[in-house]
């Protein structure tokens, strides 16, 4: 609900009464819903399975599938679990609201509604279906946060990882922030000590490649090659001249 007190939403309304769906989705609108309207409990459970609603208006009564098997199959589905429901029942069906509110539903409208009442169930039941998607949110993003953990661990971490989560103006947020440059400035010394590393490597090889060269040039063998190639380019020397 906006500060105004606008409701804001994508309301389902399954009711098989052609006057009742009428007049609830002229009421729903008027609060600023957006509405989708299903005749009976299979075309409800058809619509809402593919989600994208923020409340259902559920009829028990109905052809295909009644209220009832259409709130369990709800709430078996994983897509369709936390989505609030809202029984439409006559003040004489005491016993369906109350196996319905035993299978899942969050409330229940009487019939004929009353427009204060349809309201206050609706803000309530909005209410709910934003708290759970803040909360599913939160838990996703505190996900992304253990992952980055994991990520820099394995040396995968990418900055920009964190960036939605460090968005947030709360503790996560805050967490977020604080174990982004953390990972940033582990990332940095781990360049650092790579270059190091590199570097020590080179001098390592240039000091071993001077010890092998010494160790051969150091030899008898070596000495003995120098001499006579001296030798030789002496001798060479004096034939050139005892030939002018």
């Amino acid at each position: 609900m906006s500060a105004a007190g606008v409701l804001r939403g994508r309301v389902l309304v399954v009711d098989d009464d052609p006057v009742n769906r009428l007049l609830l989705r002229r009421a729903l609108e008027r609060e600023g819903l957006d509405v989708e309207l299903a005749v009976d409990g299979g075309q409800g459970w058809e619509l809402v399975s593919g989600g994208g609603f923020d409340l259902v208006l559920l009829d028990i009564v109905m052809p295909v599938l009644d209220g009832y098997a259409v709130l369990a199959r709800m709430r078996a589905d994983p897509v369709t679990a936390a989505l609030p429901v809202v029984v439409i029942s006559g003040s004489d069906d005491r016993d369906g609201v109350v196996r319905c509110i035993e299978l899942g539903a969050d409330d229940f409208l009487p019939k004929p509604f009353d427009p204060a009442v349809l309201r206050a169930r609706l803000g309530a039941g909005l209410a709910r279906k934003r708290l759970a998607d803040l909360e599913r949110e939160y838990r996703e993003q505190v996900g992304h946060v253990v992952d980055a953990a994991a990520a820099v661990e394995r040396g995968e971490f990418h900055p920009g990882r964190l960036d939605a989560v460090a968005a947030r103006d709360d503790a996560l947020g805050l967490l977020a922030r604080v174990f982004g440059r953390m990972a940033h400035e582990v990332a940095q010394r781990e360049q650092r000590l790579r270059a190091q590393v590199g570097a020590l490597r080179i001098e390592i090889d240039e000091a071993r490649a001077a010890r092998t060269v010494a160790a051969i040039t150091e030899t008898d063998y070596f000495a003995d090659l120098q001499r006579r190639a001296a030798d030789l380019r002496s001798g060479t020397g004096r034939q050139d001249r005892g030939d002018r």
